[in-house]
């Protein structure tokens, strides 16, 4: 320890778990026993308890959302376009009042029973 440190416990390099008493000049034989505190683990820091992490393969959009979209607005498609599915929800707008809200009905009904795949081809299973 160098002339310039004040005066104070500081750990013992060859135990961490023990303090030596420096005067100011020189280490003293006063020794006490270091109160190691826990330090939370960096995965704990990172996510948060009730953090459940998405299963491979299952879309981050919401069904909830989809499911209240194809109600309000899926005659025109608009919930083919949120999960991205962009040639579909075209399709519906042009071509779904043809078949005299059947089309829209099934497909909203396939977004309700959780067997609909977004833009990226992942199934859209998850409420929240």
């Amino acid at each position: 320890m160098s002339e310039t440190a004040s005066a104070g416990w500081y750990p013992d390099p060859r135990d961490p778990a023990l303090e030596y008493w420096w005067d100011g000049t020189q280490y003293t034989e006063s020794r006490q026993t270091r109160a190691i505190v826990p330090t939370a683990s960096p995965a704990a820091a990172v996510a948060p308890a009730a953090y459940e992490p998405r299963p491979a393969g299952v879309s981050s959009k919401s069904r909830l959302v989809a499911t209240l979209l194809g109600f309000f607005l899926g005659g025109i498609g608009v919930h083919r376009f949120y999960l991205g599915n962009i040639g579909l929800g075209v399709a519906l707008l042009l071509l779904g009042w043809l078949t005299f809200g059947i089309w829209p009905l099934i497909d909203w009904i396939v977004v309700i029973a959780g067997q609909a795949h977004d833009g990226d081809g992942l199934l859209v299973s998850d409420w929240q």
